[in-house]
């Protein structure tokens, strides 16, 4: 089964105190302790960000490692061989075009097709949200700017919806020049995509949404998707999280 979550902007390092997204994405994979490995690429492999992933990430909970494209390091493993083995790939925030040329020279882009086409569940926020669409629209470098992504979904993507009003102007503006349609996210809100399609949009925080939006009869259409908050108690999940079991040491990985 194919899956990515697309955060419109949470998990670890945006959201301190609070692991609903994490936490989610962890149990999607169905393993009790599962293998985690965090693509810093957007960043330049940040120190700080390093360190937040495995904070947030114990090994009480996961096996967790991370891949470096910046850092002459010693890896155990080649990159191909450790991201096929991990059940989650989570990938950071920061620049999509610094983080897809990166992973375009390094040949991480075919490598992660083939993880999602072995069943790993590939997530990620900003940068690492984005990255995984046919298009989207990008604000790191200054103005809002259409970009190509890796064209595993067949749409388009913004995120931090809600928050930034000239990344949403850009995308309408997108979508009258042709691109196709998007999906987008608020901060704390994430669209769980089996194969192409929706199957569900879950938030860590109560009011965070997503939504479809589209060109109908040359007028933008936005319309908002259910969405499932994390903290009702009275929320039914579907997914089930196993026991944890006994922690290995982290792994470093580079290329």
């Amino acid at each position: 089964m194919r899956q990515i979550v697309s955060f419109g902007g949470g998990g670890f390092s945006m959201e301190s105190g609070n692991p609903l997204l994490d936490e989610f994405v962890l149990d999607l994979t169905g393993e009790p302790r599962p293998k985690v490995c965090f693509l810093p690429s957007a960043s330049g492999d940040a120190d700080h960000y390093l360190v937040r992933f495995y904070r947030h990430f114990p090994a009480s909970r996961c096996e967790p490692s991370h891949v470096s494209l910046f850092r002459r390091e010693r890896a155990p493993v080649e990159p191909r061989e450790h991201l096929l083995s991990q059940d989650l790939i989570y990938v950071g925030g920061g620049s999509v075009t610094s983080l897809l040329g990166v992973w375009r020279a390094h040949g991480i882009d075919r490598i992660l097709r083939e993880c999602w086409e072995a069943g790993a569940v590939l997530c990620g926020l900003s940068a690492g949200s984005l990255c995984w669409f046919a298009e989207g629209i990008s604000t790191f470098h200054g103005p809002a700017e259409r970009i190509e992504g890796l064209g595993f979904l067949p749409w388009t993507n913004t995120v931090h919806y809600s928050s930034e009003p000239d990344r949403r102007a850009a995308l309408f503006d997108g979508l009258r020049a042709g691109m196709s349609p998007a999906y987008a996210a608020d901060d704390g809100a994430a669209l769980h995509f089996v194969g192409d399609d929706v199957a569900q949009v879950v938030a860590s925080r109560p009011s965070a949404r997503a939504y479809r939006v589209e060109l109908r009869h040359g007028h933008v259409v936005t319309t908002q998707l259910a969405t499932r908050y994390l903290g009702d108690e009275a929320c039914v999940p579907l997914v089930r999280r196993p026991e944890p079991a006994e922690p290995p040491e982290p792994v470093l990985v580079s290329a």
